[in-house]
């Protein structure tokens, strides 16, 4: 919490851009302090990988920034009280399953926004709240 209010990560798949903006969107307009994800890698923005020569690009360094953004985002779940998953479809993939995990381990309420979830796709013992989406309208 930060004075009155609570202080939410959103954690998820950059390939749902746009489900992210309008959770960000609700939630902060619910009275919560929403931290969110950037870039959006996955979700085609060539601005992400603008003025970067082709060296830049390289294997490595994609995977060194790659690692370097999930660990900040564990950094931002470090900072919330909470973390709210988005999950197009279902959709829980490798590093969203990190960011869950480590939800569970820091004792984070993980929160799961789209109601088409499936809660085996994550370890048990993680407490979730199956919320129906505030989502499935925005497309």
């Amino acid at each position: 919490m930060q004075g009155k209010y609570p202080v939410v990560t959103l954690c998820g798949s950059t390939r749902f851009k746009d489900e992210f903006y309008e959770a960000q969107k609700r939630l902060t307009l619910e009275g919560n302090i929403v931290i969110s994800v950037d870039p959006f890698g996955h979700a085609g923005n060539q601005e992400v990988w603008d003025g970067m020569d082709e060296d830049t690009l390289s294997k490595w360094f994609c995977v060194k920034t790659k690692e370097m953004i999930d660990d900040m985002h564990k950094r931002k779940i470090d900072m919330a009280d909470s973390s709210y998953v988005i999950n197009g479809g279902g959709y829980i993939g490798e590093s969203t399953r990190s960011e869950i995990n480590y939800a569970e381990k820091t004792g984070k309420r993980c929160i799961i926004l789209n109601h088409y979830c499936n809660t085996g796709n994550a370890r048990r013992g993680i407490r979730y709240e199956i919320r129906r989406s505030i989502l499935s309208n925005s497309k």
